[in-house]
């Protein structure tokens, strides 16, 4: 990008006298005619120092001080000299730029006003970035880079976080989707804090200042093949499409390759690695949403999240490269770089967790159902055979750690082979199914009910004796004998048989308590049927 619209106090003329230059006539004005015409931004050469000769107005009683600005990339040295001195101006300051440049901030004192100041420029190698020069008021540069700054900064703190913390979740989940995000995630952070050029400035980064445009780019490159691989756990692609699944993952080979084409700038190769690169960032970037949309409305939500997100970052992008083509200057869109583009990967970012966790309660909703048809009895509703003794043990352990006792209710229905045979096994499973409904309406929320077995059920009652089990006992089988199950042909009435154990009678536990209750029921059954039993306590 280029530099604020120049004012025309502050264009720069060239000197383009052939041969070798000394400085002493350059700064006493002996080669002022020499100088080209006014231009408001220059572009060094591949090498060798060039000199500059810039103008400051004069400030007025009551104006806003002015700031020389001369906005260079970090490779280019400059050094600026006042009329007929011998010793460079220090800059005031130093200022981050966008695409990793350098705002050198001079604040020329009321004696040069109005004078001829030199640059004398030197270039260690050939930059399309041009050396631009503006004169502004002083307050309005400081408190646009503090706000870049600001922006910057809290957008790259805020992603870091969202990243680091999705790496501790991984640490303990194992779930790879975390380690993506992770990724993602930080090197987008990377790329907006270098690209802002508000990274080269901070200690912690400053390291990378020789890398020059190589540290935006690269973690470009890589987020976009950390985000290909992202996408398609995201939107679950080995299920959805698993051809689409290796097409991301092509994808995420070519962005690498592309990453590593970035040392052809050193070989003059630039131009045809960007160009590259933006037709694969756009042609992946509307692919991606075309895959996130189709996922979503095959009934991923996670992919829905993503889908708005990256819709949101990617329109941003867009649009941000848009301005910049048309305008010539990231001046011109500084809303968009510095507030709304990191703005933009923030919310990504949230919103892409939000898909995340909404995935995670879906994974979370299915394991959970799945768990529950493994434990109940899928014509019944209750407790299969396997789970009804793992709740019987666990009750047993409790009441006894408690010293509680605990009663078992074995119900069998009375003559159910007659009803499968007379009326059909449709017609039996029917009745197995009716008599839940009675049964549960006389238990505590605290009671277990499980099918054992055929027509056989068992019914725990936690810290209940044989005392309190017996009148329950007998409400269930009233109201079992209350029941007609019509839709076969005449109404069928049921009947039931209940046999009771108790801990406290029989200082018996778990499935001996069980075997109890079972001979009970029999003992019910050789009395008539459709009647209570208690198992008795043995004999010494």
């Amino acid at each position: 990008g280029r530099a604020r619209a120049a004012t025309p106090a502050g264009q720069g003329r060239e000197l383009r006298s052939a041969g070798a230059v000394q400085p002493d006539a350059v700064l006493l004005g002996r080669l002022d005619a020499e100088f080209a015409a006014a231009v408001d931004e220059w572009v060094p050469p591949a090498a060798g120092a060039t000199w500059l000769m810039l103008r400051v107005p004069a400030v007025e009683r009551g104006a806003a001080v002015p700031a020389l600005v001369l906005r260079v990339n970090r490779q280019i040295a400059v050094q600026l000299y006042a009329a007929g001195e011998a010793t460079p101006l220090v800059p005031t300051a130093q200022l981050p730029a966008f695409r990793g440049r350098l705002d050198l901030l001079y604040l020329p004192s009321s004696a040069v006003a109005g004078r001829p100041l030199y640059a004398r420029v030197v270039a260690n190698h050939r930059s399309s970035d041009p050396l631009t020069f503006t004169v502004a008021p002083l307050d309005a540069v400081l408190a646009a880079a503090n706000a870049h700054e600001r922006s910057i900064a809290l957008a790259f703190g805020a992603l870091v976080s969202l990243a680091g913390a999705a790496l501790l979740i991984w640490l303990v989940l194992a779930d790879r989707l975390f380690l993506l995000y992770a990724g993602l995630f930080l090197l987008q952070a990377l790329y907006i804090v270098f690209l802002s050029g508000q990274g080269f400035a901070w200690p912690m980064l400053s390291w990378a200042q020789p890398l020059g445009s190589y540290a935006w780019n690269v973690p470009a490159g890589l987020s976009g093949a950390v985000g290909c691989l992202f996408t398609r756990e995201i939107a679950d692609l080995r299920h959805f499409s698993p051809r689409i699944y290796a097409i991301f993952g092509w994808l995420a080979g070519v962005f690498t390759l592309l990453t590593l084409a970035n040392i052809g700038q050193s070989l003059g190769w630039g131009a045809a690695v960007h160009a590259l690169g933006n037709l694969l960032f756009l042609t992946v970037a509307v692919f991606t949403v075309v895959v996130a949309f189709f996922a979503w409305r095959a009934g991923n939500r996670a992919a829905g999240w993503f889908l708005l997100a990256w819709g949101l970052l990617e329109g941003l992008t867009m649009t941000a490269a848009i301005r910049f083509l048309l305008s010539a200057s990231h001046d011109s869109s500084a809303g968009l770089y510095y507030h709304g583009l990191p703005a933009a990967m923030v919310a990504a970012a949230v919103l892409i967790a939000l898909g995340v966790a909404d995935r995670l309660r879906q994974q979370r909703l299915q394991l959970t159902d799945a768990e529950r048809r493994a434990q109940t009895d899928a014509l019944t509703g209750v407790l299969n055979r396997r789970s009804l003794v793992e709740r019987l043990d666990t009750a047993c352990l409790r009441a006894r750690a408690r010293g509680l006792p605990i009663a078992l209710l074995f119900i069998d229905l009375d003559h159910f082979k007659d009803i499968n045979d007379s009326f059909g096994h449709a017609a039996g499973d029917a009745c197995l199914r009716a008599i839940i409904g009675p049964m549960q309406a006389e238990l505590r929320q605290s009671d277990v009910i499980g099918r054992y077995g055929g027509e056989e059920f068992v019914v725990i009652l936690g810290g209940a004796d044989a005392l309190a089990a017996r009148p329950i006992a007998e409400r269930i089988r009233e109201r079992v004998a209350g029941l007609r199950v019509a839709g076969f042909g005449a109404p069928i009435g049921l009947t039931c048989s209940i046999g009771i154990a108790s801990s406290d009678m029989l200082g018996v536990w778990g499935e001996n308590l069980l075997a109890r209750a079972d001979a009970a029921v029999y003992a019910a059954k050789r009395s008539g049927r459709n009647q209570v039993q208690i198992a008795p306590a043995l004999a010494a």
